[in-house]
């Protein structure tokens, strides 16, 4: 049995975020003739649902970097991976000596939450507001942010200049070591500006989909994944087949199995329709792809 799973931002969707009309008329096909495929994404399950509205996913979805493995239908989490509570005031407070205040995502056992800093920046605000357009419920604006701890803290979202950020990354690495899962990245859809995001140790791609294969009763199933970004090296190297866009960075392409096109030319679903016909006639993957 075979498993394909893809990043969602500079991988399968489009520029602007969007699924274009031949990828989704793939996926449904073959997901129709028996597919197993799902995502693995740092973004949330509330702002993949409508991106991946229509498409009959019947597996658990990855969310926020491996945070969560989650219905995508129903935003049910079925495994939450939180970080320790004994380091949200380091990671807040490190945050602040670098003036630069988090978004924080939360989970308190019935919904998501999402607590809104005081905006200080340009990265802040497109942030903000492209979720005040989805609509997104998650949105607490105008508390006191450490309250926040109460809860299930999945997400430290930092967003700033590269500059501003390079020290804080450093020192959050120096201070946390291996109890958190740091990552660095430049906003895709808003250039010069950089997120900084801290997770659990345990909130990474590769573990969540061994977590996802258990799950489904698919422990010895060969996974095939798709990604570009810094976020997806662990996911590459755990898979059976890491498959690389042409966009991807270049850490993830010298690790990759295969490089294929642009995330703009459909290049992941064309890939994946390719391969399940040459499974349908019994021709091994890494021989003919």
């Amino acid at each position: 049995m075979d498993i394909f799973i893809s990043d969602l931002d500079g991988t399968l969707l489009q520029k602007d975020a969007t699924l274009s009309t031949t990828t989704k008329d793939i996926l449904i096909n073959l997901l129709n003739e028996g597919l197993l495929f799902t995502v693995a994404s740092a973004r949330s399950v509330k702002t993949i649902q409508p991106i991946l509205q229509g498409i009959p996913i019947s597996i658990p979805i990855i969310e926020f970097n491996g945070a969560y493995l989650s219905d995508l239908h129903t935003g049910e989490h079925l495994f939450v991976h939180n970080i320790e509570t004994s380091l949200l005031d380091s990671i807040y407070s490190i945050g602040l000596r670098h003036k630069t205040k988090p978004f924080i995502s939360t989970y308190n056992g019935k919904k998501d939450c999402l607590y809104v800093p005081e905006i200080d920046n340009a990265g802040q605000d497109f942030y903000f507001q492209e979720r005040v357009r989805m609509k997104d419920d998650r949105l607490i604006k105008g508390e006191k942010l450490p309250s926040s701890f109460q809860d299930k803290v999945v997400c430290f979202t930092f967003i700033n200049r590269l500059e501003m950020l390079i020290g804080l990354k450093d020192e959050l690495v120096d201070q946390l070591g291996s109890r958190v899962e740091v990552h660095l990245f430049e906003e895709i859809y808003n250039p010069g500006w950089y997120w900084l995001t801290i997770h659990d140790k345990r909130a990474t791609k590769d573990q969540a989909i061994q977590t996802l294969k258990e799950y489904i009763n698919l422990p010895t199933a060969k996974v095939t994944v798709f990604g570009d970004q810094v976020n997806d090296i662990k996911m590459f190297k755990s898979a059976d087949y890491a498959v690389a866009v042409e966009n991807a960075c270049d850490e993830c392409k010298d690790i990759a199995d295969k490089t294929i096109g642009l995330h703009t030319e459909d290049s992941v679903a064309r890939y994946i329709q390719a391969a399940w016909v040459l499974k349908k006639k019994g021709v091994k993957q890494k021989e003919k792809l």
